[in-house]
């Protein structure tokens, strides 16, 4: 069993499917992280587009913690409203195409 198949079978439950059955926003994005460490991109760009955005914030935040960029935390600001207005956009998408819910 490798690392993707044992990922898969603990994914965390979105408590917000559990009670209220339906999507969050964040919702897709760890089977979209599954799909990147598969190398099956588009289907984790389709399952939650920010995921790539998310990858690189987490990356450039590591880096800016140890060599401390001039204009890192604008970078990161940046990065932050980015992931923020794309997985809004992608949730209201789901909201008017009715795919919310489950």
């Amino acid at each position: 069993m490798g690392l993707t198949d044992f990922l898969r079978h603990h994914l965390l439950t979105c408590p917000s499917k559990a009670i209220l059955h339906m999507e969050c926003p964040g919702c897709g994005m760890q089977r979209s992280f599954l799909c990147l460490l598969e190398g099956k991109f588009r289907e984790s760009f389709y399952l939650h587009p920010a995921t790539i955005p998310v990858l690189v914030l987490f990356l450039f935040l590591l880096a800016h913690l140890v060599y401390r960029f001039k204009h890192g935390a604008n970078i990161i600001i940046f990065l932050q409203f980015t992931v923020a207005i794309i997985t809004s956009v992608f949730y209201i998408y789901k909201i008017f195409t009715h795919k919310i819910f489950i």
